[in-house]
């Protein structure tokens, strides 16, 4: 079953428990926008949109049993501080139906756990991984302060240890059947960037090479994104070509 540890050493703790004081606290503006990308089983891109984290009311799953039988949440709503990271997921919630239901368990003591976002559930070694601008952080998704402009990425992990996360640079506008190029990094855990070879990107006529670069070649606008195993998928780059621009998630 998922990793039951109340708080999350940056290399070895579960990023499913979200620590909290489930203290009442009133609801607020949707605080600071940061960018949010939640990423579900398979490494199906399930959101990917800008929110804001202000604090959030949820009500609790008695679903939420990935912890085992009996650990499933109240059913009672309780008040998510912010601006956090849980709080954003809640508030995109809200606007994205792939996020929906949330399944959060107020079964322990110590703080919410997060068991399902969608049809994506934490079962047997799987648990949620959380990071932030790159890095995973030393406390729970309710406990992490954010700021403006920040990235938070959940990931539905296979297992521990925690896979990679993938960034996809590439220019935002290109003319038609010209050859560009694009860069695929990868960031461990403790935030640690390197190039990727062997990734995939949408459109690129072969694999990522030993300094992470492909070549490009678009007619119509589009939306890459690249992939490299098990790694978790990076972000997508919408690509214009000429004057338009792509339409839709391209997902």
């Amino acid at each position: 079953m998922p990793r039951l540890i109340p708080f999350r050493p940056a290399a070895a703790c579960a990023p499913a428990l979200l620590v909290s004081l489930l203290v009442a606290v009133p609801a607020v503006a949707k605080g600071p926008t940061v960018d949010l990308r939640v990423v579900g089983a398979g490494g199906k891109v399930l959101a990917e949109k800008s929110v804001g984290a202000g604090s959030a009311s949820v009500k609790t799953s008695p679903k939420a049993t990935c912890f085992g039988a009996g650990t499933g949440g109240s059913g009672k709503s309780v008040k998510v501080p912010g601006p956090t990271p849980l709080a954003a997921l809640i508030h995109a919630s809200k606007s994205a139906a792939a996020l929906k239901p949330l399944r959060i368990s107020d079964h322990f003591d110590f703080g919410l756990a997060l068991c399902g976002v969608g049809k994506s559930v934490a079962k047997g070694t799987a648990s949620w991984y959380l990071k932030v601008n790159h890095k995973s952080p030393s406390l729970g998704g309710d406990s992490v302060k954010l700021k403006g402009g920040d990235e938070v990425l959940w990931d539905l992990a296979p297992s521990f240890p925690y896979p990679d996360e993938l960034a996809l640079v590439a220019p935002n506008r290109v003319k038609a059947g010209k050859a560009f190029k694009v860069r695929v990094l990868s960031y461990d855990d403790r935030g640690k960037k390197s190039p990727v070879a062997g990734a995939r990107v949408k459109g690129a006529k072969g694999a990522t090479g030993s300094d992470g670069r492909a070549t490009v070649v678009l007619s119509k606008p589009t939306r890459l994104i690249a992939r490299h195993g098990k790694d978790i998928p990076s972000n997508t780059e919408a690509v214009c070509v000429g004057r338009k621009c792509p339409g839709g998630s391209g997902r």
